[in-house]
């Protein structure tokens, strides 16, 4: 058994991770789910876990510049957290997510990480040291424009600094 982490750019990479992506999150699971209806941004960065030459494992990086309460921050995305069904529970998503906040905190620019997950997944982000951000997002979607973002649950990881609450624009497509 061959394990890989590899952190590739978004567009390139989405061949390789769109099996996985469709496998964990087929268009109908899509349509019926409370965020179906969203337009989400594409990744700027991807880390993939490939186990004996087929991606196991995604996660997608997302740089942003946004405010928080007025101010401009940089906040470091990640998303499109997807683990094979049969590869789970392995440590794979933990080990691919810890990979993307390294990149992110290496890169010297991202003031906070931030996620937005279904209310099962909210036990498996705190036990990675998310979270939970009380307070407003907005976020933009191209047929309504800007708008409060709720449809998941908004956590957030201290790169430079943690911000709990206030009102976070993420001046873009949700991730």
């Amino acid at each position: 058994m061959s394990i890989e982490i590899d952190i590739a750019t978004g567009d390139s990479s989405w061949p390789a991770v769109k099996p996985l992506l469709a496998s964990v999150w087929p268009p109908e699971a899509v349509k019926a789910a409370p965020w179906g209806h969203i337009v989400f941004a594409h990744a700027d960065l991807r880390v993939m876990i490939d186990l004996d030459g087929e991606v196991v494992c995604h996660v997608g990086i997302y740089r942003r510049a946004g405010t928080w309460n007025g101010r401009k921050v940089i906040i470091g995305g990640i998303g499109g957290v997807a683990t094979r069904e049969d590869c789970r529970r392995r440590g794979y998503a933990g080990l691919a997510i810890s990979a993307a906040l390294h990149t992110l905190t290496e890169e010297r620019a991202t003031d906070f990480g931030m996620l937005f997950c279904e209310p099962h997944n909210s036990a498996f982000y705190e036990k990675l040291g998310w979270q939970s951000f009380n307070g407003t997002v907005y976020a933009e979607q191209p047929s309504s424009g800007r708008a409060t973002f709720d449809a998941m649950i908004p956590y957030v990881f201290r790169i430079k600094r943690l911000l709990r609450e206030g009102t976070i624009d993420l001046c873009g497509l949700p991730w």
